[in-house]
């Protein structure tokens, strides 16, 4: 299946997890880390789940799922085996158009999660369209080892760069080679020595030596 590779902006929805182990306990802290609003129904909790419900962090729903839950939820994840649950919770996510993913149970998905490496606000996603998980994580592996903290350095300044260039005044076409341009392959290196001088000469290099650069190092120069 051709599935539609999408980032969901999730802050202050209704996302609804059914069950209570540790695949539950998974999800709702992928959805947590999004500012999900999380709301689980399951009769028990693991260690980690009823921490985070004894702090208010989620609600929780302390019995089994019931038909009529999933009202107003946003999105919905069903992390239990078992069968006649997962049907019931596929039939009720149709019916209301919910996006519904169900735990190693593609045939009842319309959406799949994917095995995803984050830095910051730098997201790494690979999928296999539920055809090989066990693929999906050894890529995942390594891809972690591969992209290090120092990218979320990196994608903070860039993103900084961004308004500096824009402010610039320059048509569409001249702003996309001047980020390409800014975009050295030793940037990475630069800043995991911290080696701020060959950082500015290079964006000075390119946009000019009385470029501001105060909102790239946050103090006044």
């Amino acid at each position: 299946m051709n599935y539609f590779p999408i980032s969901l902006d999730i802050r202050n929805r209704l996302c609804i997890v059914i069950g209570g182990g540790k695949v539950a306990a998974r999800k709702v802290s992928a959805l947590l880390a999004s500012h999900g609003k999380v709301a689980l129904i399951s009769p028990e909790l693991d260690d980690e789940l009823a921490a985070l419900a004894a702090e208010g962090a989620i609600q929780w729903l302390q019995r089994e799922y019931r038909q009529g839950d999933l009202s107003g939820a946003f999105l919905v994840i069903a992390a239990t085996d078992d069968s006649a649950v997962q049907q019931a919770v596929h039939r009720e996510a149709e019916a209301g158009n919910i996006l519904l993913n169900v735990a190693d149970v593609p045939k009842w998905c319309n959406f799949i999660l994917p095995a995803t490496v984050r830095r910051g606000d730098l997201t790494i996603s690979v999928s296999t369209a539920g055809k090989s998980p066990a693929l999906a994580k050894q890529l995942r592996r390594n891809l972690e080892k591969e992209y290090s903290d120092d990218y979320d350095l990196l994608l903070q300044v860039l993103g900084r760069l961004r308004p500096i260039v824009l402010d610039m005044g320059f048509p569409h076409k001249k702003n996309k080679i001047l980020f390409e341009k800014l975009l050295h392959r030793d940037m990475i290196d630069w800043l995991r020595q911290e080696n701020w001088q060959a950082l500015t000469d290079h964006i000075r290099a390119v946009l000019g030596k009385d470029v501001p650069l105060e909102r790239l190092t946050g103090q006044a120069e």
